[in-house]
């Protein structure tokens, strides 16, 4: 049976929570991902800031003063902790603390029940109060999927997700034009590639990940026709 840790992505990008909130707008419509774990100067986890959490603090900027009448009903620490998170400026201001965790050998049916019940669209995977990885909802669409598999075979999809997550944190690895398969420990890239820089820093970045046993560039050269949307 999979479990968190088969499925997991776990190279996740984290922010301390001094971290301004522009820098984490910026960071996460970059590197296309929807939420960031905040961690403290431990590595132990505060919280995750999400786009809901961005969001929210955007919309609280046309926020009206609350008439008179209403504020004879108002509970003070709620507005005081709705103010904050809506006009605050780093991640520990806005972001949400109650997050949800799971253990990395926790199956995945157990994760998916739990985003279920809870309406999340992620979880956290920790051990001893370290951030292992994120499981979220593609993840588990991809265990749904996949086919059966040996442990072998689990391990080549581990590492072409630590191959594809190192990918998204550079900004010159084009992972839209660029596929990704793993045969036996030896990544396989497939696709258009920009240049030969980037092939060679591909392979270089593939070289690096754990387990991986040798790189094989199948790519082509870019069609003029796809710099246009580049």
């Amino acid at each position: 049976m999979l479990t968190a840790r088969d499925v997991m992505t776990p190279d996740v990008i984290t922010v301390p929570p001094e971290t301004p909130i522009v820098a984490m707008a910026r960071l996460m419509a970059e590197r296309g991902i929807s939420a960031v774990p905040v961690l403290g100067q431990q590595g132990e986890v505060m919280g995750v800031v999400t786009e809901a959490d961005l969001i929210r603090r955007l919309a609280g900027e046309e926020d009206k003063p609350a008439s008179w009448f209403k504020t004879f009903f108002m509970d003070p620490g709620a507005e005081a902790e709705r103010f904050a998170r809506t006009h605050g400026q780093t991640a520990s201001d806005v972001m949400t603390e109650s997050v949800v965790t799971v253990g990395e050998d926790d199956t995945v049916a157990h994760c998916a029940h739990i985003m279920e019940e809870r309406g999340i669209r992620r979880v956290l995977v920790v051990t001893d109060g370290r951030l292992r990885g994120i499981v979220s909802r593609a993840d588990l669409l991809r265990a749904l999927v996949a086919p059966p598999t040996s442990s072998d075979d689990l391990s080549d999809d581990r590492i072409r997700r630590a191959v594809m997550a190192a990918m998204r944190k550079q900004p010159w690895a084009d992972s839209f034009y660029t596929l990704v398969d793993v045969k036996d420990g030896v990544v396989e890239f497939h696709g258009f590639m920009r240049d030969e820089g980037v092939k060679r820093g591909l392979r270089v970045l593939a070289e690096t990940v754990p387990g991986v046993k040798g790189v094989l560039d199948n790519t082509r050269p870019m069609p003029m026709h796809l710099y246009a949307g580049t």
